[in-house]
């Protein structure tokens, strides 16, 4: 299945911003953010092409791709890929629950 539009939610939209503005406050420079940033980008793209390619979860279609300290996790339906969260997972896994949830 080839997925054609990449859907960002407002939390997964939210939770990106959190951690690329922490990363450049913390090291004064844009440096690592923007290689961030090329790195989700990136697998977003691979995601379009292999929705299928990684790990389902214990939510109703959702999968999740790891990257570094981050996890995408997404669903895909007939057109578009859905960016459900962008997970830093050395946070409380308590509120992830809560996010992946929600109807």
């Amino acid at each position: 299945m080839v997925v054609k539009t990449v859907i960002w939610t407002d939390t997964a939209v939210r939770e990106r911003r959190k951690i690329l503005t922490y990363w450049t406050k913390r090291n004064k420079s844009s440096t690592y953010s923007e290689k961030l940033i090329f790195e989700i980008f990136t697998r977003v793209q691979f995601l379009l092409r292999n929705p299928e390619s990684f790990v389902s979860t214990n939510y109703k279609d959702i999968r999740t791709s790891t990257l570094g300290h981050y996890n995408i996790y997404y669903k895909t339906t007939e057109n578009e890929l859905i960016v459900i969260a962008f997970w830093d997972n050395r946070q409380n896994p308590n509120k992830l629950t809560k996010i992946l949830k929600k109807p």
